[in-house]
């Protein structure tokens, strides 16, 4: 599986409000086996829903997480959950205090890092100068940032366990439920992309490359509350029968795709698009766009128009031509882009993944996100996340990195660059702190004396196990195992 199949799924009319566009996803027929329902977490004391997730040994994962999804696969939908039914002891258990990962003025901040403090991040999340400051959590009296509430959870996925004494669930309902964390799967997917650093200790790192990696990593996403017009446009627009999901598209350019089995799945977690996380272009597309062109089916009289049937055909007509022009135009790259898929859990005949692009530089529009797919290969579940333009630079330089086993002179010679450059493009992405400047600038002088041991590209010559220099380079095993980092 390389890319996403909607099949199944019939696009219908676009529903224009402002800057938004809304496209109803509708299924025929159900998926039978799987359904989807919603987890709320509530706030404690000041209902900040603060979340922080234990990906791994020494890892955890922060950002606003305000619910969970439950996958149901009993197949019996008269046996599900209720909305916001506590799934039993111990399936999110712990609550502390701490930092949270987000802000209050519209922004989400989800950010993957180790257990050591992070001196790096000269973010200020209490910074209340943005436009959407009545937001802000910790605008209470005698409320200190040191005591914001964290909700602590063990992982992105978990099966539900069973209550003891007769509380929560049964031991053959916990069986057939999991829970997860949407869209913060795809996203620490994100922030875990070769977290675990440089796999060799080229002199040009410096020591938190070689010991930390890219602990810690922080990305910024908006709030759906925070794109204009998204929660008007939710509000007003009808549901139709029938329907699964929802591409939402900010000037008419996709900001997120929602999928689910079930259209009464669908209606109860309808509400949750204005609480997902969107990227910095999406808002700045919603809030600086232009109204876009409402759909509009027109129908030419003539001969062939002569009773209620032609005139029924002719409107089906349109609404194909729409879906064949949506496929091809607004959601062609989402739908044709070829995708790194990760399992991370399976059960029957269903398979929960995340996935990630290629990040390919000539692809402006580019998206990470998880997807349910049964034994076919169809989507029962989708949520997806565009990147930006920046995410999508500090995606490609960190994969081209990794596939020259992190040597500046290798990699700056596969980009076309010159070492300076791929030094520079390297601080200009935000991880100015794993470069040992010094390393750097001596090996930038030698370049420009024509030193014999530096490459053509300003890296060492010679085979990093064999260098002919040894203080150069030296082997040394990652700090952390590519097939851990996965899993983390």
């Amino acid at each position: 599986m390389t890319r996403l199949d909607l099949t199944g799924l019939i696009t219908r009319p676009a529903q224009v409000w402002g800057g938004i566009r809304l496209v109803p996803l509708v299924r025929a027929e159900p998926l039978p086996g799987l359904r989807l329902h919603r987890r709320i977490y509530e706030g404690y004391g000041d209902g900040a829903r603060h979340g922080e997730v234990e990906v791994g040994p020494g890892t955890r994962y922060v950002s606003y997480i305000p619910h969970g999804f439950v996958a149901d696969w009993s197949g019996d939908g008269s046996q599900a959950a209720a909305y916001g039914t506590q799934l039993g002891v111990g399936d999110d258990d712990g609550h502390g205090h701490g930092h949270g990962g987000g802000r209050g003025d519209g922004e989400g901040h989800g950010q993957r890092h180790g257990d050591r403090p992070d001196p790096y991040d000269r973010s200020d999340p209490y910074d209340r100068s943005g436009p959407y400051d009545r937001l802000d959590p910790y605008d209470r009296p005698g409320l200190r940032p040191e005591t914001v509430p964290v909700r602590r959870h063990h992982r992105m996925v978990r099966r539900a366990r069973a209550g003891k004494g007769g509380k929560g669930l049964s031991h053959a309902a916990a069986a057939t439920r999991c829970r997860f964390l949407p869209l913060h799967l795809a996203l620490e997917g994100y922030l875990s992309l070769h977290f675990g650093g440089p796999s060799i200790a080229w002199d040009e790192w410096s020591q938190q490359a070689v010991r930390q990696g890219l602990s810690p990593r922080a990305e910024d996403a908006y709030l759906g509350l925070g794109v204009r017009g998204l929660t008007d446009a939710l509000r007003v627009f009808e549901i139709h029968p029938g329907q699964c999901g929802v591409m939402v598209y900010t000037s008419d350019s996709l900001a997120a795709a929602f999928v689910v089995p079930h259209p009464d799945d669908y209606r109860a977690l309808h509400p949750t698009l204005v609480e997902d996380l969107y990227g910095e272009l999406v808002h700045q597309y919603a809030f600086f766009g232009a109204p876009v062109a409402e759909f509009e089916a027109r129908i030419r009289d003539g001969r062939h128009l002569e009773t209620l049937a032609d005139l029924r055909a002719a409107a089906r007509a349109q609404e194909r031509v729409w879906s064949e022009t949506h496929e091809a135009v607004l959601a062609r790259e989402l739908l044709s882009t070829s995708y790194s898929f990760e399992r991370v859990y399976r059960r029957g005949s269903y398979e929960l993944h995340r996935f990630l692009p290629p990040f390919h530089r000539d692809r402006q529009e580019q998206h990470i996100g998880e997807l349910i797919s049964d034994h076919k290969g169809r989507t029962a579940y989708l949520k997806t996340f565009r990147l930006s333009d920046a995410q999508i630079r500090r995606g490609h330089l960190l994969t081209r990195l990794a596939d020259h086993d992190w040597h500046l002179g290798r990699t700056a010679e596969a980009l076309g660059a010159t070492y300076d450059e791929l030094v520079r493009r390297i601080r200009a992405a935000g991880f100015e702190s794993l470069v040992n400047t010094h390393a750097v600038a001596r090996r930038s002088a030698g370049r420009a004396a024509g030193h014999p041991d530096v490459g053509t590209a300003g890296g060492t010559t010679g085979h990093p196990e064999h260098p002919e220099h040894p203080e150069q380079a030296t082997g040394r095993a990652s700090p952390r195992d590519a097939a851990e980092t996965k899993e983390t």
